[in-house]
């Protein structure tokens, strides 16, 4: 992947709807973005270990980490600061990459810490294909469940790019980056639902497994209350610091203003997703991800951003509505107890 995408980063721009001018100025950046691919993989491989090992706190806090520092050095690498020149959008790249590093030697010293509970060995790092087919096969769901959702996230920004042009483009990308900030402690309370449901199935506690998904169901849907308020009133002034485009600026907003509206399901959706995937009921979050995205999101985020002329809008629409559709179905299908069976 990371060849492929720094020798091909100019198509891929091109087929996600960007201009000629607009590839050729985001070249660089994604072709750093793709060649720190074995970061980002790094990042996720040990925040599983550290999550099936019930230390999701380890797991949280790297992404904090990673995120913070990516904060911090996106200005920096962005408009240049004291020897640093200003690298513009490639210094985003550049910033994402060393925050995602960072994120990654913050969870080699816990993983190596004489505290910690997992003892790695050399013999232990010889392929073993017993496990490795066993791990394929619980494995291959949630790499499905990735796949799908890069997809339609390559979907969805190549319709916001060739409706909305650079500019809609431009705005679309800082919402999520916001997003996906504002987000890490959604993110860690929903792996943390996955490894209490995994250590009380483990245990036979099937009905504490449920209290702790009811429980955390709970907590995430406030903390996204709380995030969605604070983009209804303060959108414009976190996107503020990302850029001075006004145009931009107002796009950025409206996706905010827009997307925020769906954080609550989305924060219960979260959980839903961790708790089949915790309890080895793999493919359920699959197909739910399929319909929920594939045949749903993408198609009517066509529809109202083409048909309806929409525009960007259309697709900020989309999402929310989306999301509402698969935490109803995955409430559904968690209270039917199916996951409950599951035999890893």
């Amino acid at each position: 992947l990371s060849i492929a995408g720094v020798y091909f980063a100019t198509d891929i721009l091109r087929i996600m709807g960007a201009s000629p001018e607009a590839a050729a100025h985001g070249t660089p950046f994604i072709r750093i973005m793709m060649g720190g691919s074995i970061i980002i993989v790094l990042l996720f491989l040990i925040n599983g270990i550290f999550r099936g090992a019930g230390n999701a706190s380890i797991a949280m806090w790297s992404l904090v980490v990673a995120n913070i520092a990516n904060i911090i050095l996106c200005p920096i690498f962005i408009n240049g600061f004291g020897p640093i020149p200003a690298y513009g959008l490639t210094g985003a790249a550049i910033a994402t990459t060393i925050g995602r590093t960072l994120g990654v030697m913050f969870q080699v010293y816990h993983l190596l810490s004489s505290k910690n509970v997992l003892k790695i060995k050399i013999k232990q790092l010889l392929p073993d294909w017993q496990q490795i087919v066993a791990i394929i096969k619980i494995a291959a769901p949630g790499v499905f469940q990735f796949v799908i959702a890069s997809c339609s996230w390559i979907f969805l920004a190549q319709l916001v790019a060739r409706t909305g042009g650079d500019t809609g483009s431009a705005g679309y990308q800082t919402a999520l980056r916001l997003m996906m900030f504002f987000m890490l402690p959604a993110w860690g309370l929903s792996n943390a639902a996955a490894t209490l449901v995994g250590q009380n199935m483990g245990a036979k506690r099937l009905d504490r497994a449920e209290e702790s998904v009811l429980k955390t169901l709970r907590y995430n849907a406030t903390f996204m209350g709380i995030v969605m308020i604070l983009f209804l009133t303060c959108g414009r002034f976190f996107v503020s610091f990302f850029t001075n485009d006004p145009a931009v600026i107002a796009v950025a907003n409206q996706a905010l203003q827009i997307l925020s509206l769906g954080f609550i399901v989305y924060g219960i959706g979260m959980v839903l997703i961790s708790t089949f995937n915790g309890a080895g009921d793999t493919w359920t979050p699959t197909w739910i991800n399929i319909v929920g995205f594939w045949m749903f999101q993408i198609p009517f985020a066509y529809f109202l951003a083409d048909y309806m002329e929409m525009g960007p809008k259309g697709v900020f629409i989309a999402i929310p509505v989306a999301e509402v559709g698969i935490c109803i179905a995955g409430y559904i299908l968690f209270k039917r107890g199916k996951w409950k069976t599951i035999k890893v």
